[in-house]
This record gives structure tokens, C-alpha cells and sequence, in this order.
């Protein structure tokens, strides 16, 4: 038989009643379990681990699961926007507030039933869109893309929640980025009208991110995969071939991308500059 924190354990920290009294459960056991401090009642019936995430459990005692940018980045998506401690909560499309204290939740509402913990993968992406916009969503979702996070249906899902607006991001999206960086990067390059070539196998160099042009070579370096002497040495033999075989290569990393976009820009135009000369 099942003790009711392992149960808990295996649904993400949080579970109804009923669904740990369908595999077993009595309530006998559960209020055990609760007078011993092994699980905690949120509100009546609905039970938390002491180690339960503390925005998962704010959600659920609100009414709702946990979405946006947190649920975002619980599952592993590069996520660009920071929700500055605020608990974003999906309460479904009609589903109740609960009241509890003290609150200073972002609800929001849309299609579906919201389950506790974590909400999916989907509608965690339509929320960060109406909260942070057409970038932050834009690389997060690429990053859902590339780990095989949503599926076909997930996509057709959020193209109906999303304004007609927003069309032309759907349309842009690819499942190949390696990370959010470059997702960035290649958006806001598009919306300047420079034309990139994207994941780019360059014969004695491999897979570069982009090629510009023919002859300029971008490289965006997330800390990741570029950090430490060994990785900085890769880096310095790959560019090292690619001037032999005719190529300019740009690094860029986090903090030029997201802070110091004009320096990037200028440093793209001049050397398309050079290249054309």
C-alpha cells in the first residue's frame, strides 16, 4: 500500500483526496499523515509535501496551477522574462478563486480545465505571451519546440488563443534552436530585414548557428555551452577554420544580446559591409 507523501511525491508535490483515496489511500491515512507533518492540507482536499515548491502551492490555494514564466522554466524552457517573484496562476476558462492571505496573484483565464501543479506546456506559453510579450514568447516557445515539449495539437491550440497580431511570430517559429539566445537573435534580425541562414553545416568548422550573406558567420554563445578553458579553445579552432575556409565570425553572448542590442547591430552591419566590398 502506498504511503500518501509518496503518492504526492509522484504528482509534482500536490494532489486532491480524491485522486490519492483512488489508489488506496483512506482518509484515516491521509489525516495521519497530516497530524505527523509527513503532508499538510492546503485547503479541504487538497494536500501538499513540506517541500512542495511555494509558488506551486500559492497557485493551488488561489484555485489554480501555476503558469507562465515559473511553469515555464520548471520544465526546462529557455525563458527570457523574469516574473519578479509575482505567482501567475491558470484558473481554466470559469474555474473559482479561492481566497487566501496574502494574496497578490496574476490570474488569468483561458480554455480549459486547470489542474493542479504545473500548468501544460501550452497554455503556459499563451499566458507569457499576454504577460511579456512578443520576444520572451517567442524564444520560449522555440525552446518548447526544440525539447519536444508541445506537439502539433499544442501548436494549432495556442495559434487559436493567440491575436491574429501574432501570426507572423507563429509563422516564424522553427524547432532547431539550440537556445534561447538564439532565437532572440534571429527574431529581432528578421525584424530588421537581415535574411540569416540558420544551423549551417560548413565543411572543416560543423554546424554553425548562423551564416549571413554567404560569408559572415554568427555565433550566439550561451553560457551552457560555451563556459570554461576547454569549450573557449573548441571555439577558438572552429573560428580558426572558418577564416581559412573565408568566413567572419561574430560571438555574441547573453549580456550583448539582451543589454547591448545596438553594439550587435552595428558589429553585423559592418562586417555585411566589408563582405560586399
Amino acid at each position: 500500500m502506498f504511503e500518501p507523501e509518496d503518492l504526492i511525491a509522484r504528482f509534482d508535490g500536490i494532489a486532491r483526496g480524491t485522486l490519492l483515496q483512488g489508489y488506496g489511500c483512506s482518509r484515516t491515512q491521509l489525516s495521519d499523515a497530516v497530524a505527523a507533518g509527513r503532508i499538510r492540507r492546503l485547503r479541504p482536499g487538497v494536500f501538499v509535501l513540506p517541500t512542495t515548491d511555494p509558488k506551486v502551492v500559492t497557485a493551488a490555494a488561489h484555485g489554480g496551477a501555476l503558469t507562465c514564466a515559473d511553469a515555464l522554466r520548471a520544465r526546462g524552457i529557455w525563458m527570457l522574462a523574469d516574473p519578479n517573484g509575482e505567482v501567475h496562476v491558470w484558473l481554466g476558462r470559469s474555474g473559482r478563486r479561492h481566497p487566501h492571505h496574502p494574496c497578490s496573484c496574476v490570474v488569468h483565464y483561458s480554455p480549459g480545465q486547470a489542474p493542479l501543479g504545473l500548468a501544460p506546456v501550452a497554455a503556459a506559453l499563451v499566458h507569457a505571451y499576454r504577460c511579456f510579450g512578443q520576444e520572451a514568447f517567442f524564444a520560449a516557445y522555440e525552446s518548447a519546440w526544440n525539447r519536444r515539449l508541445i506537439s502539433a495539437f499544442d501548436r494549432q491550440r495556442i495559434r487559436r488563443e493567440l491575436p491574429k497580431s501574432a501570426e507572423w511570430l507563429l509563422d516564424l517559429v522553427r524547432p532547431d534552436a539550440d537556445s534561447g539566445l538564439e532565437s532572440l537573435l534571429r527574431l529581432r534580425l528578421h525584424v530588421l530585414g537581415i535574411r540569416l541562414d540558420c544551423q549551417v553545416e560548413i565543411d572543416g568548422v560543423g554546424r554553425v548557428d548562423f551564416v549571413v550573406g554567404g560569408r559572415l558567420i554568427l555565433e550566439v554563445d550561451g553560457k551552457e555551452n560555451h563556459d570554461g578553458p576547454v569549450n573557449r579553445h573548441r571555439d577558438l579552432v572552429r573560428d580558426a577554420a572558418a577564416s581559412r575556409a573565408g568566413y567572419e565570425c561574430l560571438r555574441f553572448d547573453f549580456a550583448q544580446v539582451v543589454y547591448d542590442w545596438a553594439t550587435v547591430v552595428d558589429a553585423i552591419r559592418a562586417a555585411l559591409d566589408r563582405a560586399r566590398a
